[in-house]
């Protein structure tokens, strides 16, 4: 039988419960695994997220702040799933009550902060270091559960870690030129540890709790409290053309915004909640990674970015990392 401990913080409401030995395969053992499953839906997860980055740049170049094009991505994303995510808690209301709480710190910190940071890196550093910035977060997350929950990490994980860091620094290409300003380092390290509250939040939500409903009312949250900062004046909702670049052509600029509200936002906030369920947050955090390769990809489908030799080398890289990390995670 699994020991369990508890474990109490300022981000969630109630007690959670998680697993106390890595060897049982999970990091919160309160959700059932589905690896083959989760691994098909956590890729689906980060090709979704990776369409933010060719189609929100077309905004920023168009003189549109991160601010504005942050809360009208999860604003309308938020309106889309307000529907389905109310029917998915027919009878489930005290299950939401519960987790009242991580439901706030899941909206404020991995919708609006993880996106609101990533986008203010960009504005100040090459979209490569940013990336890099932001996806330290699995190694973050191995070094918390290591530290919090005693979960030290085995020799396989710790080389899992090392190839995916060497993969990443290759796909983005970081020693080739990308320059460091100190305000967007600041901002990337800041959407890393957004992006770790947000694999583990997620996995601390009661299963009675629905995927759509944790998704839905994040984004609400997130999209409240952006709407609430630019009517304090804190956040900048300068609007930018009516009319932006996109793949060597002008579009009307809510074309990007539909594309990064629905598809990189509500679709992929969705399945990336039901990853991190069938998976973990640990493993759900590292097959993440494969976001950076999709957005290689989808930058030379939409802007005709050719990847080179040292990035497929990179994507490689990373690939055998998710493979020893997992395999790790299997392991009795």
């Amino acid at each position: 039988m699994t020991e369990r401990v508890v474990v109490t913080g300022p981000a969630v409401g109630e007690p959670a419960r998680v697993d106390d030995a890595e060897s049982h395969g999970s990091d919160h053992a309160g959700h059932s695994r589905h690896p083959l499953l989760g691994l098909g839906v956590a890729l689906v997860s980060a090709a979704a997220f990776a369409t933010s980055g060719a189609f929100g740049k077309s905004l920023l170049v168009g003189g549109w702040s991160p601010g504005a094009v942050v809360t009208l991505r999860i604003t309308l994303a938020a309106l889309v799933l307000l529907a389905p995510a109310l029917w998915s808690l027919r009878g489930r209301w005290p299950a939401l009550r519960r987790n009242a709480w991580v439901v706030v710190g899941y909206g404020l910190t991995g919708v609006a902060g993880c996106q609101l940071a990533y986008f203010n890196a960009v504005t100040h550093l090459s979209v490569g270091v940013a990336l890099l910035l932001e996806y330290l977060a699995p190694v973050l997350i191995v070094g918390w559960l290591w530290l919090r929950h005693r979960q030290a990490p085995r020799r396989l994980t710790l080389a899992g870690v090392a190839l995916a860091v060497a993969g990443l620094l290759l796909v983005l290409d970081v020693l080739g030129g990308a320059s460091v300003n100190l305000v967007g380092v600041f901002w990337g390290l800041g959407a890393a540890v957004c992006l770790v509250l947000y694999f583990l939040l997620a996995d601390h939500v009661d299963d009675d709790v629905p995927p759509l409903a944790l998704a839905g009312g994040g984004l609400a949250v997130g999209a409240a409290s952006l709407w609430l900062a630019a009517v304090a004046g804190v956040l900048d909702m300068t609007r930018g053309a009516s009319r932006v670049p996109l793949g060597g052509v002008v579009v009307p600029w809510w074309v990007p915004v539909l594309v990064i509200a629905l598809v990189a936002a509500a679709f992929a906030y969705v399945t990336g909640i039901a990853a991190v369920r069938m998976l973990g947050a640990k493993v759900a955090s590292f097959v993440a990674l494969t976001e950076v390769l999709f957005a290689v990809l989808f930058a030379w489908l939409v802007l005709a970015e050719l990847p080179t030799p040292v990035q497929l080398l990179g994507g490689a890289l990373i690939v055998a990392g998710l493979v020893a990390v997992r395999s790790d995670e299997a392991r009795p």
